[in-house]
C-alpha cells in the first residue's frame, strides 16, 4: 500500500480511501463489516462517509452508513487505526434539521454531534463541507447563477465555528467537498486574515471521463498544498465497462440511481468505449487503469472507490501496483481531447 501526506498535515493515508456511501442501502452492516476488515487488513487506513449516507439520500436511510461504521468501531476497538472523514450536508431537505441551510452554528453543530455518535467516536479526523450553499455549479450543474443575497452561512463564520470544534477535539482537519477554484480561495484568504484553521483537502469528482479540476483547481492544490480526493474515479462504475451493450447489473449504481445524475448518456458510452479499446490494447483491467489514471496527477491526495461487493473490492487492491506507460498515457490523452467532457 502507497502512502501520501494530507495537505499540509502529518497524516499518512493510503493512496486509496474506502468509500461508504452504499451501506445501509445497497449494503447490508455484514457486507460494510466485510468490506472494512479487508480494506484495513490490506492497509486501507483512509475511510470516507457522510452524515446523509447511505445513497441515494432518504428520511430513512439518513445517517445509516455511520451507524454501520459506528458499530464496526464498537466490535473491533480499531478506531485508531482509522483516518476518518466525513461531513456535513449542504442546503438539504426537511428531514435534515428543518431543510435549508446547514452551514450556521447550531446546525452545523447538530450535524458534528450526530456523526460523532453514530460513529461512536470521540472526534473526525477529516470533517468536510459537503456541498456549498451559495449558488454555484456542482453535481453536474451547467451554467453558472451569480447570487448577491447572502442567505448563506459566510466563509467567517463557517470557519470560525469549525475552530472551535478543532480546539474542543471534535474534529483535527477540515475539508471542502464540490467545491470551486473561488470558494476554496476564499476559505483560505479568510483562513489567513483571521487565524483560523486552513482547509487541507477538496473532495470533488475526478475521474477519465470528468477533469475539470484539471482547468482551475489544480493549480490551486499545487500553490495551497491541499489535497485532490477524487470521488467517482469509475464515473459511477461506467469506466468499467459494465453498462456497456445496454447492460445494467442487479444492485448496480445504474439500478438505483437511473441515469447517474447525468453520467449515463450516449457520449459518455462511446468515450467509454474508447477508453476500454485502451485497456484491450494493452492488456489492462479497465478498473485497474481507470484508478492509477488517477494515481498519475501530482495533486491527487487519495482517490475514493466504493465497491458494492467484497470480489470488487478485492479487485481493486490487486490493481495498486498497476503503472501506466506514457504510451498509455499518451492514447488516454487522444480520447480526452476527442470527448473532453462527456459527462
Amino acid at each position: 500500500m502507497n502512502y501520501k501526506k494530507l495537505g499540509n498535515t502529518n497524516l499518512e493515508v493510503s493512496t486509496i480511501c474506502l468509500g461508504t456511501m452504499t451501506w445501509g442501502e445497497q449494503n447490508t452492516q455484514e457486507d460494510g463489516f466485510e468490506q472494512m476488515d479487508y480494506a484495513l487488513d490490506q492497509g486501507v487506513n483512509f475511510w470516507d462517509t457522510a452524515e446523509i449516507y447511505s445513497i441515494p439520500p432518504k428520511k430513512e436511510t439518513f445517517g445509516h452508513t455511520e451507524v454501520i461504521i459506528g458499530n464496526w468501531f464498537e466490535k473491533t476497538k480499531k478506531r485508531e487505526k482509522v483516518i476518518l472523514a466525513s461531513k456535513v450536508c449542504g442546503p438539504m431537505r426537511e428531514y435534515v434539521r428543518g431543510g435549508g441551510n446547514q452551514f450556521g452554528t447550531k446546525n452545523i453543530t447538530e450535524a458534528l454531534e450526530g456523526s460523532l455518535k453514530r460513529l461512536k467516536t470521540d472526534y473526525i479526523d477529516l470533517y468536510q463541507l459537503h456541498w456549498p450553499e451559495r449558488k454555484t455549479n456542482f453535481f453536474g450543474k451547467l451554467g453558472y447563477e451569480h447570487d448577491d443575497s447572502n442567505e448563506w452561512t459566510q466563509f467567517e463564520d463557517i470557519l470560525s465555528d469549525l475552530k472551535t470544534f478543532i480546539d474542543q477535539g471534535k474534529i483535527r482537519y477540515i475539508g471542502l467537498s464540490n467545491e470551486t477554484a473561488w470558494g476554496t480561495m476564499q476559505f483560505i484568504k479568510i483562513a489567513n486574515e483571521n487565524n483560523f484553521d486552513h482547509v487541507v483537502s477538496i473532495q470533488n469528482e475526478y475521474s477519465l471521463l470528468c477533469r475539470f479540476y484539471d482547468t482551475d483547481l489544480a493549480e490551486v492544490s499545487h500553490n495551497e498544498n491541499i489535497s485532490l480526493l477524487s470521488y467517482s474515479p469509475l464515473a459511477a462504475g461506467l469506466l468499467s465497462g459494465k453498462y456497456q451493450d445496454g447492460k445494467v447489473p442487479e444492485k448496480s449504481r445504474l439500478k438505483a440511481t437511473p441515469g447517474l445524475m447525468g453520467r449515463f448518456n450516449p457520449r459518455s458510452l462511446l468515450a467509454v468505449a474508447n477508453y476500454l479499446n485502451i485497456a484491450k490494447k494493452y492488456q489492462l483491467n479497465p478498473v485497474h487503469m481507470a484508478l492509477a489514471f488517477c494515481d498519475t496527477k501530482p495533486f491527487m491526495g487519495s482517490t475514493i472507490f466504493g465497491a458494492t461487493t467484497n470480489e470488487q473490492l478485492k479487485t481493486i487492491i490487486k490493481g495498486l501496483d498497476v503503472e501506466l506507460s506514457d504510451e498509455v498515457l499518451s492514447d488516454l490523452d487522444k480520447v480526452h481531447r476527442e470527448f473532453p467532457f462527456p459527462i
